[in-house]
């Protein structure tokens, strides 16, 4: 037995190792790296441009800085003594779409050049050479996104004599972004309601203009507002919902464009926001207007098609989920009492049969369409709400995921509700007239609600992401899905004695659909995760745990027998739950006094250290207790906050939670192999302060007064 277990270890750590040899070759397949360098030697002491060639596969790119989906790329530098690299000089970079035309990011495609300078020591032979060394990765992406990596190595001789350039590098090089500054440009930046605006007074006409934010606060995948005319144009950018805009944030990033030959080019763009009359009077663009971005555009006529083949679809499984509550618990034991009361009433005239049927399909539309208007209220916010838009709301989302959770335990059984009501319509059904019927299917609505979960939650869904009319239409459906078995047994009498009889198979049916349920709520976790920051994701969960606690109180206090004080307190105690884990688990935006950190790399480390900025560095994973506790400690102070907001402290993050190995290695660079750790940058340069594992304000904020590393002293 040891033999064959060892064996099967055997195999399984081959199969690892040829995984790990075959991916880099297909990462590699889809994108060619190498190190390429503007000149053909080195002079000492002189700097030296080098450049990441990466050439693109068709339809496959990489990412930008700022890359919106995906991650930017990264070298990690292994340079001999003396040398040094500044950061990555990025290009230009282009929208990058998916099949469909959506915006999926900012990145690169075809062949590309990212510059890097080096510093050369000065003590350099000529003569001799240096070997310079970088590992670069990347993410490609496709229809899938794959991670890429590469050992690259470049060999430069050492010469006196100036060296030859390469033209394609330094053309390349010279193809970068042009500053804001430069002569001819005006550039105002200003807030507006919802919204950004920049405006623009170029030398020369412009065309085809987009703006790349480099701060996550604008919105990479919502479409910009643009008005041009000549030189001149207005951009209107749409803020990020699950961001905050900080109260000193400037309006960082590149605006693209097309010249007069047609070219494209950039623009750095580094503003403050100014007030309006100072922007106008910075630029003039009253005449512009904002006008709204073209309807016809490839990916605006991509969007109108597949909304429209989603409209259908949703139509027609509406149309399907209607008719099928009809086969759940609350709904099935009755319709053929509520066909037969029809019946009954109308003797045997068939137009009565028919009134009582178009009455009961009036209440259950009349139910419906109050639902809808109810939920197109609350949608009357001043948004235009699109296919799946408010899944991109993390408190859309917080609730769907509850209601989902509380759907799926009815189901299971974990409490019930309807049962009364059901009692309620069949008083009522049995009143006479067509209003009887009528009131029967408003009741037949309110009976189905609670235990149609599986069918009425993607109706919700809908409601809130389609436009008012085509919600209302996907009500409509499901209303007269719901109504059609009344229509039809009704002008169709003896089909009542074809319907299965009711029995223990509904409720094995009815338990067997909560468990799509659940895997949706672990759906919509997922999605959370993305949206919420680590304490606001974690409160998420828990406010689940007590609103299944909740539901489960409940459950006992209404259960048949439950009687006296327990079935109250029980009830109660369910309901103060409910409400407890609303308030618990509501996502909330960062508060403007709140930190904003950013994702930590060693080259944006040296980038704020060349502007000058003292860095916080917060070696942290999320299974790591110590780590959360010293956060909350540290950053509940608001002695610390206005620290890092006055000396413009840029915090950064390096997560460990998942294995990366670039964390390993800067850990390993400080001897430790475990997190908390935690490195204060003075803005002066230097050495970093390493802060003990259990942090308070006071140890932090001496940090960064005492830059001289500990144990250094």
């Amino acid at each position: 037995m040891r033999r064959r277990v060892e064996a099967v270890k055997r195999l399984g750590l081959a199969l690892l190792a040829l995984c790990g040899l075959l991916l880099p070759a297909v990462a590699l397949a889809q994108v060619q790296a190498e190190l390429v360098a503007a000149d053909r030697s080195v002079q000492p002491g002189q700097p030296v441009q080098l450049a990441l060639r990466m050439q693109h596969d068709p339809h496959w790119h990489s990412f930008w800085k700022n890359a919106g989906t995906g991650l930017p790329t990264r070298l990690m530098w292994e340079l001999p003594a003396g040398w040094s690299a500044d950061a990555i000089q990025w290009p230009t970079p282009v929208l990058v779409r998916d099949r469909e035309g959506n915006i999926t990011g900012h990145g690169y495609e075809g062949l590309l050049y990212l510059p890097v300078r080096l510093a050369v020591p000065a003590g350099l032979k000529p003569g001799t050479e240096v070997e310079l060394k970088a590992q670069a990765r990347w993410l490609m992406c496709e229809t899938v996104c794959i991670p890429g990596k590469a050992e690259l190595s470049l060999r430069m001789p050492v010469r006196a004599e100036p060296p030859q350039p390469d033209e394609d590098v330094r053309a390349a090089i010279a193809a970068m972004p042009m500053p804001g500054a430069s002569e001819g440009w005006q550039l105002a930046a200003t807030r507006e309601q919802g919204g950004l605006a920049l405006r623009v007074a170029a030398p020369t006409d412009i065309a085809e203009l987009h703006f790349f934010p480099a701060d996550g606060f604008v919105s990479y995948k919502v479409p910009q507002t643009i008005g041009n005319r000549g030189a001149r144009a207005l951009l209107k950018l749409p803020l990020d919902e699950a961001e905050t805009l900080p109260a000193d944030a400037r309006l960082r990033g590149v605006l693209a464009y097309n010249d007069v030959s047609g070219t494209y080019r950039g623009v750095e763009v580094d503003l403050p926001f100014v007030a309006e009359a100072e922007a106008a009077a910075l630029v003039s663009t009253t005449d512009l207007g904002a006008a709204p971005a073209p309807a016809t555009t490839p990916s605006a006529t991509g969007a109108t098609a597949r909304d429209a083949r989603l409209s259908l679809l949703v139509v027609l499984f509406a149309v399907l989920g209607g008719l099928i509550l009809n086969l759940m618990p609350c709904v099935f034991p009755v319709l053929g009492l509520k066909v037969v009361g029809f019946i009954e009433q109308a003797g045997s005239d068939r137009r009565k049969v028919s009134l009582h049927a178009l009455s009961f399909t009036a209440g259950v539309l009349l139910s419906f369409w109050a639902l809808a208007a109810a939920l197109a209220v609350l949608r009357e916010g001043g948004q235009q709400l699109g296919w799946g838009f408010q899944l991109q709301s993390a408190p859309f989302v917080f609730v769907l995921a509850l209601v989902m959770l509380a759907f799926a335990m009815n189901l299971s059984g974990v409490f019930e509700v309807g049962v009364r009501a059901t009692a309620i319509g069949s008083r009522l059904q049995t009143q006479g007239g067509a209003a009887g019927s009528f009131f029967s299917g408003m009741l037949a609505t309110v009976v189905a609600t609670p235990c149609s979960a599986p069918f009425l939650a993607p109706a919700l869904g809908a409601a809130l992401a389609l436009p008012t009319v085509p919600s209302f239409v996907v009500f409509t459906a499901i209303a007269l899905g719901l109504a059609l078995p009344y229509l039809l047994l009704s002008v169709f009498p003896r089909l009542v004695g074809l319907l299965p009889r009711p029995g223990a198979w509904m409720e094995t049916f009815k338990q067997l659909m909560a468990f799509p349920l659940y895997a949706t709520v672990g759906y919509l976790l997922w999605v959370l995760a993305g949206q919420l920051h680590e304490a606001a994701l974690l409160n998420a969960l828990l406010a689940l745990a007590v609103l299944a606690f909740g539901l489960w109180l409940y459950g006992r206090g209404t259960r048949p027998g439950a009687r006296g004080h327990g079935a109250r307190l029980a009830t109660g105690g369910g309901l103060l739950a409910l409400l407890l884990a609303a308030l618990l688990g509501w996502p909330r935006a960062p508060a403007p006094e709140q930190l904003q950190w950013e994702p930590w790399s060693g080259e944006r480390v040296q980038q704020l250290q060349q502007e000058g900025r003292p860095i916080y560095v917060d070696f942290t994973a999320r299974w790591c207790a110590t780590c959360q506790v010293n956060k909350k400690v540290v950053f509940a102070s608001g002695r610390v906050r206005d620290y890092f907001r006055q000396h413009r402290v840029a915090a950064l993050k390096a997560d460990w939670t998942n294995a990366d190995p670039l964390i390993t290695a800067e850990l390993e660079k400080w001897n430790r192999s475990a997190v908390p750790f935690n490195l204060a940058y003075p803005a002066s340069g230097g050495a970093p302060a390493e802060l003990p594992e259990v942090l308070t304000p006071e140890i932090v904020l001496a940090a960064f007064d005492t830059p001289t590393p500990r144990g250094q002293e």
